[in-house]
């Protein structure tokens, strides 16, 4: 069985964006971004939802061909690419970039790839991810939180039918106050 991740960065109140999609607090140290690589390069296949795929796809295709490219920035859009993906979307009608397009049942295609052989799955995007909460699915937590409140917007925390109980497996502080914190779910 594959190994299910969930990992993003998010503010202080538990937001993934601001209002209007804002990123703009978000932006990693090297030393963050470089472990975002690592967990990256780690993963067999990548699970997006629409609107993450749409922001992903939008830079790291070329991301290595961008004026004043970082040599992380070369190795992560090289991984992105290589790295398999599967884009789970009802509005979109193809993807590209070593990615194959799922318009169906989300949580029935997540659950067949998790009883798979094979080695581990990161998945993004609110929407999906948290469908993926509630079906029990996720085996892991990453949860890099930014000092900083936006008050509104997309939130990391799903609407829960259950409580689902988590070990702490690792913390690590980064520059500018930036806490992560790794949960395996206890099963």
């Amino acid at each position: 069985m594959r190994k299910l991740t969930y990992g993003m960065n998010l503010t202080l109140d538990g937001y993934i964006a601001a209002p209007g999609d804002d990123i703009g607090w978000s932006e990693p140290s090297d030393e963050l971004f470089q472990w975002w690589l690592e967990q990256d390069r780690g993963l067999e296949l990548m699970l997006y939802g629409r609107k993450l795929w749409e922001t992903m796809s939008s830079y790291w295709p070329t991301g290595d061909e961008q004026p004043g490219a970082t040599p992380g920035e070369v190795e992560f859009a090289r991984n992105w690419r290589d790295t398999p993906k599967v884009v789970f979307s009802s509005t979109l009608d193809k993807v590209d970039w070593n990615s194959r397009l799922v318009t169906g049942d989300a949580v029935a295609e997540i659950t067949r790839l998790r009883a798979e052989d094979g080695g581990p799955m990161g998945i993004a995007g609110a929407t999906l991810a948290g469908a993926a909460v509630r079906a029990g699915l996720v085996d892991e937590y990453q949860i890099v939180t930014h000092p900083v409140m936006v008050g509104a917007g997309t939130s990391f925390f799903t609407t829960l039918d259950n409580w689902v109980n988590l070990n702490l497996v690792e913390t690590r502080t980064f520059p500018d106050g930036v806490i992560m914190a790794r949960y395996e779910t206890r099963r």
